[in-house]
């Protein structure tokens, strides 16, 4: 079942690599206490993510943190060292932590999975985007099949 708003986000650990080097961040860690603009790609390096995507949420993050986000984290079913990477080369800098759900446990808690094989790339997250406050979702905006509009920063923006 698809998380809805209104619903807490569940329990998931994933990877983040930081200042301290390669590490697990915890849901817990990054909801509790904040308000955070979440958005989940089907993959790093792939064209709309990192010709629109990605670059809506760096483009505004000014504009997300004057409406009360506290971070903006971008996530994918991709390895924690390959997010990062993805960050370097777009030049995300500290505007958006890049997670890596690697094993596709939040994705799949969240009810946000899809089956990409065709593209030869197995089970991916759904395009999204939510806000989460204090771990409780209160906005969300899951794309259709190919399609990139409606979770994109400028359209979180409209929801703040």
């Amino acid at each position: 079942m698809t998380i809805s708003i209104g619903d807490r986000i569940p329990p998931a650990t994933m990877k983040i690599i930081n200042e301290q080097g390669f590490g697990d961040i915890s849901t817990d860690d990054l909801f509790k206490g904040k308000k955070v603009a979440i958005f989940g790609i089907p993959g790093a390096f792939t064209p709309t993510c990192s010709a629109k995507h990605l670059p809506s949420y760096v483009n505004n993050a000014g504009a997300l943190a004057a409406k009360g986000v506290d971070s903006i984290v971008c996530m994918a079913v991709n390895d924690a060292f390959v997010m990062d990477a993805w960050g370097k080369s777009q030049n995300v800098g500290d505007a958006v932590m890049m997670v890596g759900d690697g094993n596709g446990e939040l994705t799949r808690a969240l009810g946000l999975e899809m089956d990409a094989a065709g593209f030869g790339m197995g089970e991916r997250c759904q395009r999204f985007s939510m806000v989460v406050d204090d771990g409780v979702v209160t906005a969300l905006n899951v794309e259709a099949p190919g399609e990139y509009s409606i979770s994109s920063a400028e359209s979180m923006l409209d929801q703040l």
